[in-house]
């Protein structure tokens, strides 16, 4: 075989033909650059998809918990609107009301172990009966028999 060409080719070829036998060089470029494209939106995909969970990881474990999951619902059913919804709940400052209720417990059970010792000046540790047939301790006892007799007469 001769390298010659058929004599209709025209004399200047453009560079992106390959001779014959040659490697054809734009054909890998444009492989690897497709492979590079589809890598790098996939990438930008999943980013942008895991976007509500990295904005309620700074938030509270139950909204990271539920964003997570409508993510993931999300993921797997392409219902956008679970996505939506994630990011609408990780955008939103859930209030904290644990830590609040947790130091008026705390505070409560100061103030009742405060109240005991003080209650019990004497060692008589006998029994008395209340309205009900319940029995109550004595100290509880003089306790609410002043509460009751102030509630006597007043008419709130």
């Amino acid at each position: 075989m001769t390298d010659q060409l058929h004599p209709m080719t025209p004399h200047h070829l453009p560079f992106y033909l390959a001779k014959p036998g040659e490697t054809d060089v734009l054909m890998i470029v444009m492989g690897v650059f497709l492979i590079l494209a589809v890598l790098g939106v996939g990438n930008i995909y999943l980013r942008l998809h895991s976007l509500p969970e990295r904005m309620a990881h700074k938030s509270q474990k139950l909204q990271f918990e539920i964003v997570a999951v409508l993510g993931l619902i999300s993921l797997f059913t392409h219902i956008h609107i679970f996505w939506i919804a994630g990011l609408l709940l990780a955008l939103v400052d859930l209030p904290d009301f644990s830590t609040p209720l947790t130091r008026i417990a705390g505070s409560v059970e100061k103030i009742a172990d405060n109240e005991n010792p003080a209650a019990e000046p004497s060692g008589d540790k006998e029994a008395a009966p209340v309205a009900g047939g319940a029995v109550q301790a004595p100290a509880t006892v003089s306790k609410q028999s002043s509460v009751l007799a102030g509630e006597a007469g007043s008419h709130v």
